[in-house]
């Protein structure tokens, strides 16, 4: 019973938290910006925040139904991960164009997007 109750929680929160659509994350993906920041992989291949933007598409495309305990597990690491880079609060200048902001697009979360 607790699991379904946190289930829906985490549901909740990653869909607030994830404020790209689909389609526009992976337009984002597939930028030079997007691919060139974070962290990298220990094989230099892909940074950590790049592949966690390709995990998002893929769970956006699922039926809530579908969601595996590995995509919830996911989904609870970007709302922890958008939520702690929102309180940094960026830059002060050029926001848009900023590592900061860049990173939290890679997790689904555009700062500048307006609701």
């Amino acid at each position: 019973m607790t699991k379904e109750i946190n289930r829906e929680q985490v549901f909740n929160d990653f869909r607030e938290a994830v404020n790209m659509t689909p389609a526009s994350l992976e337009k984002w993906l597939k930028t030079d910006e997007s691919k060139e920041n974070g962290w990298k992989e220990a094989d230099g291949s892909e940074t950590i925040g790049h592949q966690s933007g390709r995990k998002i598409v893929a769970i956006k495309h699922k039926n809530k139904a579908d969601l595996t305990d590995d995509d919830y597990e996911h989904m609870r690491k970007v709302v922890g991960y958008v939520h702690r880079h929102l309180k940094q609060g960026g830059p002060k200048a050029d926001k848009e164009h900023s590592p900061w902001r860049y990173s939290l697009m890679n997790w689904g979360h555009d700062p500048l997007k307006k609701s």
